[in-house]
């Protein structure tokens, strides 16, 4: 009884996140007549014109390249960082290690806005504005993947470290061949998540960007809503053509996900 309560409360809770995408959906498909109907028109008419209409508007495979090379690249470089700083504030002693992860860990309390002047004005020094690395280097390190990556290396039994330094492995080749694969869930979920938050952005790209040909897909969906009257039709369509890459990822690495945010398995003596 108690776990057929669950699965509905789970099923409710579901269709509450999935409704705003589906009444998008409907609305990139519906005819003119029906999207502004009250109640909602809730089935689709098939009309796939706004999609044709949407693509011939801007050059969207351009911002599909620029927008997959930002969170690639953005997720390659956060990674790396956190693996690295993750691994050093566990394994590497030294003076003041836990004090160094304190202060790492006051970085989340920082709001991100307070950030965009200080960051804004090491770029322009940089003369790197207006470019794709603009929008990737601020980002290249994740306070998120420090602290879930540390939290899995202190769960590794000291005896794998202990038979590595035995066999004369290096601190690299612990880290590659024993830590690593231990971490392999945790990776996914922190890539996900710097992922959804590159491929989102839109806010930062905005301010440092003014050429097309280094803007995201955000970005261009903007340009939607600056006109002088909005169709709701075409801007649904572009929404749901940028969503679903996200969705497709998403239903691949879900399992992976779900281990990384519980850690796995824990690993005992």
């Amino acid at each position: 009884m108690l776990r057929g309560f669950r699965a509905v409360v789970a099923l409710a809770v579901a269709l509450s996140f999935l409704f705003p995408l589906y009444i998008a959906l409907v609305t990139s498909m519906d005819t003119p007549a029906h999207v502004f109907t009250f109640p909602p028109h809730l089935v689709p008419d098939f009309n796939f014109r706004p999609y044709v209409e949407m693509w011939h508007m801007g050059p969207w495979l351009m911002y599909f390249k620029n927008t997959v090379f930002i969170t690639a690249t953005t997720i390659v470089i956060a990674l790396a960082t956190s693996v690295l700083g993750a691994y050093a504030l566990t394994f590497f002693e030294f003076k003041g290690r836990n004090a160094l992860f304190m202060v790492v860990l006051l970085v989340m309390m920082v709001p991100a806005e307070a950030l965009l002047i200080p960051n804004y004005i090491v770029l322009h020094e940089m003369n790197l504005l207006n470019t794709l690395w603009a929008q990737i280097l601020p980002f290249g390190g994740s306070v998120f993947g420090v602290f879930l990556l540390r939290q899995v290396f202190l769960s590794l039994p000291k005896s794998y470290w202990d038979a590595a330094r035995i066999d004369g492995a290096s601190h690299l080749r612990f880290l590659w061949s024993v830590a690593l694969p231990q971490a392999r869930p945790v990776l996914f979920t922190i890539g996900l998540y710097i992922g959804i938050g590159s491929w989102n952005s839109f806010q930062w790209p905005y301010i440092v960007t003014t050429s097309r040909n280094v803007q995201p897909l955000e970005v261009e969906i903007q340009r939607l809503l600056s006109t002088q009257s909005v169709e709701w039709r075409r801007l649904s369509a572009a929404g749901i053509m940028v969503t679903m890459p996200l969705v497709i990822v998403y239903l691949f690495v879900q399992k992976y996900i779900v281990r990384g945010l519980s850690r796995g398995e824990g690993l005992q003596e």
